[in-house]
C-alpha cells in the first residue's frame, strides 16, 4: 500500500484494515512515496511523512512500514518497488497492491503496468457495491482484482492540509480524520501551519 501520506488519515487505516481482514493478509506493508513522478507540488519532507505513517501503524503488528522508496534515488515507480519486495523475499507469497478507485481509473499511466498487472493481484476501493469499470486500455486484458468494499468516508489529505493551514487544531480532527498519534506528531512539529505573514 503506497501514497504520499501527507498526511497519512484515517481513511488509509481504514482501508490498511480492511485489506487484513476482507483478503486475510499476513500484513500489509505501508510505503511512503519517495520521489513522485505524478505529482507537482512538494511533499512534507520524507522524515516526516515516514514518522507519520509509522505512528498511524503501530497499533496494529501485521502493519509494517517500509521506507524503500525514500532510500531509492530518482522517480518512484511501484514497479521498481515491486520488483526489490518480490527478489527478496523468501517465502511464496500471493501479492496485492492496494489502490483506491481513482487509482484504478489512471492505472495505464503508470510505468510498466503490464507487468505489474503479470506479477501482483489488484485490490481496489470501492465506496459503492462494485468495482468500476475497468480503464478502456486494461478491458479484453487478463488480470487478477478483487474488490475493498470501503464504506463512504469523506477524508482528504488535501482538505486536512488546507485545514491546518488555516490554523485549525491537529487535535480538533482526531478521530474523524486524524488518527491520535499523526496529530501530536503534527502540533509537534508545526507541520502544513500556513508561514507567519511577514511585516512592513
Amino acid at each position: 500500500m503506497g501514497g504520499s501520506f501527507d498526511p497519512v488519515h484515517c481513511a488509509h487505516v481504514e482501508l490498511a484494515e480492511l485489506a487484513l481482514r476482507h483478503l486475510t493478509l499476513d500484513e500489509v506493508r505501508w510505503i511512503p512515496v519517495g520521489q513522485p513522478w505524478q505529482k507537482a507540488r512538494q511533499l512534507a519532507a520524507p522524515e516526516h511523512r515516514l514518522a507519520m505513517v509509522e505512528a498511524a501503524t503501530a497499533h496494529e503488528p501485521r502493519f509494517t512500514v517500509d521506507p524503500i522508496e525514500l532510500r531509492r534515488q530518482g522517480p518512484s515507480y511501484t514497479l521498481d518497488t515491486v520488483r526489490a519486495l518480490q527478489s527478496r523475499s523468501t517465502q511464496p507469497a500471493q501479492w496485492f497492491l492496494i489502490i483506491g478507485q481513482d487509482q484504478f481509473a489512471n492505472f495505464p499511466t503508470w510505468q510498466g503496468w503490464h507487468e505489474l498487472l503479470q506479477v501482483l493481484t489488484l485490490a481496489v476501493a470501492c465506496r459503492g457495491h462494485d468495482l468500476p469499470a475497468a480503464p478502456q486500455a486494461m478491458q479484453g486484458l487478463n488480470y487478477r482484482v478483487v474488490e475493498l468494499p470501503l464504506p463512504p468516508l469523506d477524508v482528504s489529505s488535501t482538505d486536512i492540509r488546507t485545514r491546518l493551514g488555516r490554523g485549525k487544531d491537529p487535535y480538533s480532527l482526531v478521530p474523524d480524520l486524524l488518527p491520535y498519534g499523526v496529530a501530536r506528531y503534527i502540533a509537534t512539529h508545526q507541520l502544513y501551519a500556513a508561514p507567519p505573514a511577514s511585516s512592513t
